[in-house]
């Protein structure tokens, strides 16, 4: 005995349904009206129940024929994505890319290595645009967010291509003068430099105690005279001496080996700031999409295995 639902039937009915008429599906499919007429008859024998009402001069769907569209439409979308991964796995990379990051890291880490991809691929025509917080997930204006911090949604992939942890600290010169806090609230007697950016809290910083110590959060609300939405400028003002600065080790990483900067309360953890590249779940079928985040990965994992992060 035949199956009650052939996979023929799927693309048949779909195309039926989307046509409005059994003469429109005809000429959809090159068939005639009576052959469309005898496929879905022999459908509707299989299944036991109708799934196009014939009552009115204009075809409509029968509940069960509602269903059994939406499923149609599923179907075949999921066999069309397979087809596109199946063929992007051998196809070149090319066609247009566009890239979001943010303004002091997209500058310092993520434009170089764009300069390098596209020597490797020619063909894909990169857009880069800097913003100072990663766009709103829901938005289709990016193909790729280089970002910081895994994304709370499970609308989109991300793929983690760095740790990277955020530290506080301050020039040689301003602690000479001002004194090295030894816990958290000793920061209120600080200038702290604020950097107002996305959607992370202003004006105040949590730090945890490492292990073997209470696992308590400390939250402390810091004050400064000088604010910014750069993460760059920050750091500057840093290294002239004007404050502690909470920022990215990946920003500060040469400033802490050649000493201009050192590190305040290393005995404290902040919120990570993980690397992240994140991108729509129907973006990761395009090849020029999966060859920028696998490059992104390769040359991240590079820079962290030589021990050295680069500027």
């Amino acid at each position: 005995m035949s199956k009650r639902i052939q996979p023929s039937d799927l693309s048949f009915f779909a195309t039926l349904a989307a046509a409005g008429s059994l003469s429109a599906a005809g000429r959809e499919l090159g068939i005639s009206t009576a052959a469309v007429s005898k496929h879905l008859a022999s459908m509707e024998t299989r299944l036991g129940f109708s799934l196009v009402n014939r009552s009115t001069r204009r075809m409509g769907l029968t509940p069960e024929g509602e269903i059994y569209f939406e499923h149609s439409k599923r179907i075949l979308a999921g066999v069309d994505e397979l087809e596109q991964v199946l063929g992007s796995a051998k196809a070149k990379p090319s066609g247009l890319l566009r890239v979001n990051a943010t303004l002091g890291f997209g500058r310092s880490h993520v434009a170089p290595l764009i300069s390098r991809f596209a020597k490797r691929h020619p063909d894909v025509d990169v857009q880069l645009q800097l913003s100072v917080g990663p766009p709103a997930l829901t938005e289709d204006a990016y193909d790729v967010c280089i970002r910081f911090g895994a994304p709370p949604d499970t609308r989109v992939l991300a793929r983690k291509l760095a740790e990277n942890r955020r530290l506080l600290c301050a020039s040689p010169a301003y602690l000479a003068r001002r004194g090295v806090p030894k816990t958290p609230s000793d920061l209120l007697r600080h200038s702290c430099i604020t950097i107002r950016q996305g959607d992370e809290g202003y004006g105040v910083w949590r730090l945890t105690p490492i292990k073997g110590r209470s696992p308590e959060d400390q939250v402390v609300k810091i004050r400064g005279n000088l604010t910014t939405n750069d993460g760059e400028i920050a750091v500057n003002w840093a290294l002239d001496g004007h404050g502690i600065v909470m920022r990215a080790e990946w920003d500060i990483s040469r400033y802490l080996q050649s000493g201009r900067l050192v590190q305040v309360l290393p005995q404290y953890d902040t919120p990570d700031a993980d690397i992240y590249a994140v991108y729509p779940r129907n973006q990761h079928t395009f090849a020029r999409v999966r060859a920028f985040v696998d490059f992104f990965a390769e040359s991240f994992a590079q820079w962290e295995a030589s021990g050295r992060v680069p500027r």
